[in-house]
């Protein structure tokens, strides 16, 4: 890290990138199979169906603020960061219980001893957190950079009404150190796609629950998929004088995962994409009668979907798989999801199988904005899997009933936006983990107040 002296010689950063990741998930979930039986619905549905095995569940006692307090203070800790050293906090959510004051104002309350703090909040549904990402490495590449850290906080509370989407919600938070002389390191290289479309919103203040349009929100995540991979191609050609690449070329790959069935999906969409840009390649000649389709017209074709689903199978649980035990375990984190990939990537594989190997992340918020990008490896990954230890963790968990689930979500709904309420949400041993912050009070003009659970 850079002392104050050096930061005033202006001296130009390099290897900017993630320094380190922490994580916070609710203790409670709820089992898939268990609420398949629950819901009265074909065994499979949700665990095969949709890919998940479990889905984290916060309470009445917990919220936005509540868990990214818990995980920017266990950032602080586990890597011993001195809070002075902070000088950028940038923080992406889609899960609003303010439509004025931010989740990083309340953030603040961890930095005491420094309010020389930039950034605030940036809301887009789930591509939030990558912008907020992408805002603080400009920082630190920034003229404007003082040679201090940045923080990014990516987190939500995902919650459906009653119906076929409510196993496709999921909590969870993840914090990430960026700087200078980073072990993953931000490459040149980035594509993007936006575009004005209702798939997924939320207009109705009085609730909780998004207006969704499931087949067109995936229709709008595999186009946004094929768009930024074949703009990230061509980048990593133009910008790095990388000879004609392909999924080949890359190594690891994170996808956002409302529900890990898409991720194969997108996955295969890759390979497909290969194809239409080298359609003679003797690897797909057993699909040419796909080549006279228009791409627009395939993403609800199931054969060109089950085709490249099968053609990319092996890379897939190498690439692609490792970075998915979050997201199955806990479901969809909105803005955390895609960081749920790169936790799960670096607790899955070791960091000397990690070094000089280039991870691309595929960003996708609805509404919609979405971002391809990468990072390349360029020092040890341990301490980061040992700060998160990941598996040890979700291992931790307490199962709840799929009744006892259902009573949660009926609770958050008549408690969404009340005023001078005190959250009854048992705290103890069985619902949360140490150092955990959680809410202790709602007064008359809807101040919040916290407290932490003990670190011991």
């Amino acid at each position: 890290m850079l002392t104050g002296t050096q930061a005033h010689q202006r001296i130009v950063p390099e290897n900017v990138g993630i320094l380190g990741v922490q994580m916070y998930f609710p203790k409670k979930y709820v089992d898939q199979a268990e609420l398949e039986k629950f819901d009265n619905i074909p065994a499979g549905k949700y665990t095969i169906g949709l890919g998940q095995t479990r889905m984290a569940i916060c309470d009445d006692r917990e919220d936005i603020h509540s868990i990214c307090l818990t995980v920017v203070s266990q950032l602080l800790e586990t890597y011993s960061v001195p809070t002075s050293r902070i000088g950028r906090l940038e923080v992406g959510t889609e899960t609003i219980i303010d439509k004025a004051k931010s989740v990083k104002s309340v953030l603040m309350t961890l930095f005491p001893d420094n309010s020389d703090i930039e950034g605030i909040d940036t809301t887009n549904a789930c591509y939030g957190g990558t912008n907020a990402l992408l805002n603080a490495v400009n920082w630190v590449e920034s003229s404007a950079w003082d040679g201090r850290l940045a923080i990014v906080v990516a987190g939500d509370i995902a919650v459906y009404k009653s119906g076929p989407a409510r196993p496709t919600g999921g909590a969870g938070v993840v914090a990430m150190l960026v700087g200078p002389n980073a072990p993953l390191v931000f490459d040149r290289v980035r594509a993007s796609h936006m575009e004005h479309v209702y798939d997924f919103y939320k207009p109705d203040l009085h609730s909780e629950y998004p207006e969704v349009d499931g087949p067109l929100t995936n229709v709008c995540y595999l186009k946004a998929v094929d768009t930024t991979y074949n703009r990230y191609l061509e980048k990593l050609t133009t910008i790095e004088n990388v000879p004609t690449p392909t999924l080949a070329t890359l190594d690891y790959l994170l996808f956002h995962s409302p529900y890990t069935k898409l991720v194969a999906k997108a996955y295969g969409r890759l390979a497909y994409n290969d194809f239409l840009r080298d359609p003679e390649n003797p690897a797909y000649a057993a699909h040419a009668q796909f080549k006279s389709l228009k791409p627009e017209d395939t993403y609800g074709n199931r054969d060109v979907e089950k085709a490249f689903i099968e053609v990319t199978k092996e890379s897939f649980a190498k690439k692609v798989a490792p970075a998915l035990t979050a997201s199955k375990s806990l479901g969809n984190g909105y803005t955390a999801s895609l960081y749920f990939g790169l936790a799960s990537l670096i607790s899955a594989v070791e960091s000397e199988q990690l070094q000089n190997k280039r991870i691309v992340l595929f960003s996708y918020g609805s509404g919609l904005a979405s971002t391809m990008f990468s990072l390349t490896v360029r020092g040890p990954t341990t301490q980061i899997a040992e700060a998160l230890n990941l598996n040890a963790r979700l291992a931790a968990r307490t199962q709840i009933t799929p009744a006892a689930f259902q009573a949660i979500m009926e609770l958050r709904e008549k408690t969404h936006n009340v005023r001078d309420y005190d959250p009854v949400g048992p705290v103890d041993a069985e619902n949360f983990f140490p150092g955990t912050f959680y809410l202790d009070r709602v007064d008359e003009r809807f101040r919040r107040t916290y407290k932490r659970v003990p670190l011991a």
